[in-house]
């Protein structure tokens, strides 16, 4: 029998975003086709050593959902304006290109953790805006 569901999605707790997250999935017809793991940060969270007690918790819970759910890719979803970001900034000068480099390496070691726990499986990483904008990663 052919599994219904097709992916886990990591996303951030940050309430402005639920919406935008949840019609984001909609619109690409995976409602109630997905497994969601929410954290502070997303992929921030289960990657920087400042939250190095959560990534146990993300990556058992990925390989749960990989036997019980026979997901085929990971979809993580960070956003702009994140406080996660701003922790791991510290107390230094916060900017929008600071935060893109902090997305970005936590989306680089998030890619690099799964592909070799997970080789056969495919990762998406999306940076979402309030104002809905979508980068690609």
């Amino acid at each position: 029998m052919k599994s219904k569901y097709k992916a886990m999605v990591l996303s951030c707790i940050d309430p402005r975003f639920q919406p935008i997250v949840f019609n984001y999935l909609k619109k690409k017809k995976l409602s109630g086709r997905y497994s969601s793991f929410t954290i502070a940060g997303a992929a921030i969270g289960v990657t920087a050593n400042r939250f190095k007690k959560w990534h146990k918790v993300f990556w058992d819970n990925i390989d749960t959902s990989i036997k019980l759910h026979k997901i085929k890719r990971l979809i993580v979803i960070n956003h702009r304006d994140c406080g996660a970001a701003k922790i791991i900034n510290g107390k230094k000068e916060f900017s929008k290109i600071k935060e893109t480099k902090i997305h970005k390496n936590s989306f680089q070691k998030i890619k690099k953790i799964f592909k070799k726990r997970y080789p056969k499986l495919k990762i998406t990483l999306k940076l979402i805006s309030l104002n809905k904008k979508i980068e690609n990663f």
